[in-house]
């Protein structure tokens, strides 16, 4: 794996634990909002986009650099609008990495042809 293609999916995953922290913020938020007079929907909807926006970006540059097949890129997107998705995304993309790391450790080591 080379640099840029680490880089991508470091950016995924560093966006992906805060998009799904806004997500449920959000979701308290409309809670509150419908149950209480407190009203931090606009602020929180703001928050989100703006991170969910991001990790649409950092999702296709990760697509584009990896060569997901259609099956894994889709599981990161739908992993995405789930409340505790990005949660297992960032574990995911975190597990994906260290695999990447050790098979190009042991191609370098002439270990393994992969």
């Amino acid at each position: 794996m080379d640099i840029k293609t680490a880089s991508s999916l470091q950016r995924l995953r560093l966006v992906s634990a805060p998009e799904a922290v806004s997500f449920l913020l959000l979701l308290v938020c409309s809670v509150l909002k419908r149950t209480t007079e407190f009203n931090a929907v606009p602020v929180m909807g703001a928050i989100h986009g703006i991170l969910f926006i991001l990790y649409v970006v950092f999702w296709l540059d990760a697509w584009n650099r990896t060569k997901w097949n259609l099956k894994t890129a889709a599981l990161y997107f739908v992993l995405s609008v789930l409340p505790l998705g990005g949660f297992f995304a960032e574990r995911k993309l975190k597990r994906e990495a260290e695999d990447a790391v050790i098979a190009s450790r042991a191609r370098r080591e002439g270990t393994v042809n992969a």
